[in-house]
């Protein structure tokens, strides 16, 4: 039976995609490697004896230590709820599409799309191993693996480059093999590592392992990442992220996977997406952006307006002049007090100190160190956060999460923006029980009028577009969407 033969030939969202009249750009679906096959590529590429420890310490396994363990000793370390149960199985079809790339290049267009960026599931977990051997060769041989096995479909199909993070060094060495040797045009780093905090390593790994800090590569980051964004601009690849914050102190429910796992996505991008921002990133290299996934991008939207918020009341001019513990009016306040503090304050104004109430010495220092916080950022007025922010920072959110109203809510949002949402539909997991679904879903925002036509168009193909040809003008050249791209450019240029 050839089962492909057997299926409709115009699902809804293929009807949909014809009836839009432009192509559908999807910037994150999933797929699993074939096992055998994949050892095959670790083996050529560091030896036996770490394909064998490969499969005796799988990356991401150390959390699955909860299914192993007695509710005591769940209780007594606070080991997480891991995620179970996270492919989609009720139909085989489905299954195999995200394993075999023949099979999803044949049905991608049964999804509405035109063009799909993949996130290997292996490739999204290698950079975060921690043993710097095994992480090196797994990212090494999963970015060979997938480019192997995508390039007969790079018509439609382009993979993502897994680049580890832990130091400058080791993300430039496999970015430049990834795009120079493998061809790879498309990247994701890790959106954070995991770091001990130096203080508690004395009392062993054990402790270590928990005592840690984020390091998001920007803002107080151990090292210098500059020059890996300087390589990124120089080999014109745009940064994507795709990391967990599950675990993190306020993710660690020990029975609940799904109170671990709401809203994790988001919050891992967002602690990256401050750490460039006010690491100065975005202002130190103004033509590189960034893309977050599966996050969605109300929290993007939250963040933008935040962003400028904190700038009205907390620059360093409004500090000084409404914030200054040195600019209180001692004479008056007492003043004050004596005439409306009656018998709660009579006798005792001797006792009423700066007038800041408790703690006044430790929260309202005199001297509380630099008081310009966006400087490195490069912001000197509220535009500059557009500028730092709105051009650099684009948001995937999947085929059916309404909150991406909040994105194009231009009403709302400072100056009337848009803020960057696209598709990237996560096809391939748990969220996404019929791949066949992604085009319909989007569509039906528009029929129940969350977002309009135009704001589509920007979600589904302006937006992909504009972050990956940002930098690489030919990165849809001998795709599906070239002529489509080669427009938008031309476009861009009359502006």
């Amino acid at each position: 039976m050839t089962i492909a033969l057997d299926r409709p030939q115009k699902t809804k969202s293929a009807q949909i995609r014809e009836k839009l009249g432009y192509p559908i750009i999807d910037t994150d679906v999933h797929t699993q490697e074939f096992p055998p096959a994949f050892l095959d590529y670790l083996e050529q590429v560091a030896g036996t004896a770490i394909a064998q420890r490969f499969q005796e310490h799988l990356p991401g396994a150390s959390r699955s230590k909860w299914f192993k363990q007695s509710w005591e000793e769940r209780r007594a370390n606070r080991t997480a709820r891991p995620p179970f149960w996270t492919r989609p199985t009720n139909d085989p079809l489905n299954l195999a599409t995200v394993s075999l790339p023949k099979l999803l290049h044949e049905r991608l267009q049964e999804a509405g799309t035109d063009f799909a960026v993949v996130y290997p599931n292996l490739a999204t977990m290698a950079p975060h191993i921690g043993n710097e051997e095994m992480r090196r060769a797994v990212c090494r041989a999963a970015n060979t693996y997938h480019a192997d096995i995508f390039r007969p479909y790079s018509d439609r199909l382009t993979p993502i480059a897994a680049i580890p993070m832990h130091t400058p060094e080791e993300a430039i060495a496999e970015l430049e093999y990834a795009v120079k040797v493998l061809g790879l045009k498309a990247i994701q780093i890790p959106g954070h590592i995991r770091r001990p905090i130096p203080a508690f390593e004395k009392y062993g790994e054990e402790v270590a392992n928990e005592a840690i800090w984020i390091d998001t590569f920007g803002l107080d980051s151990k090292y210098d990442y500059d020059p890996f964004w300087a390589k990124c601009v120089e080999l014109k690849v745009v940064p994507t992220t795709h990391s967990s914050g599950m675990g993190w102190i306020n993710r660690r429910s020990i029975s609940n996977y799904q109170y671990n796992h709401i809203g994790h996505f988001a919050s891992a991008a967002e602690a990256l997406c401050k750490s460039l921002f006010f690491g100065g990133v975005t202002h130190r290299f103004p033509t590189l952006k960034f893309a977050f996934l599966e996050g969605g991008a109300a929290w993007g939207a939250s963040l933008y307006t935040d962003l400028i918020w904190h700038w009205d009341t907390r620059n360093k001019d409004h500090l000084v002049e409404n914030n200054n513990p040195a600019n209180i009016d001692r004479e008056e306040l007492l003043e004050l007090y004596t005439r409306y503090g009656g018998e709660l304050v009579h006798g005792r104004l001797d006792q009423l100190g700066s007038g800041l109430g408790f703690h006044a010495e430790l929260l309202s220092p005199l001297e509380p160190g630099d008081l310009d916080e966006f400087a490195v950022a490069g912001v000197t007025k509220p535009e500059d956060i557009r500028d730092r922010f709105l051009n650099h920072f684009y948001f995937g959110t999947e085929s059916d999460d309404t909150r991406v109203a909040q994105a194009f809510n231009r009403k709302a949002n400072p100056y009337g923006d848009r803020v960057k949402a696209f598709l990237g539909s996560d096809s391939g997991h748990w969220d996404v029980p019929d791949i066949t679904a992604i085009a319909a879903n989007t569509y039906s925002m528009v029929e129940r009028k969350i977002i309009s036509e135009e704001d589509l168009q920007y979600f589904l193909s302006i937006h992909p577009l504009e972050l990956y040809t940002s930098l690489n003008r030919d990165f849809f050249k001998g795709t599906a969407v070239e002529k489509t791209a080669d427009e938008f450019l031309a476009a861009k240029e009359t502006r």
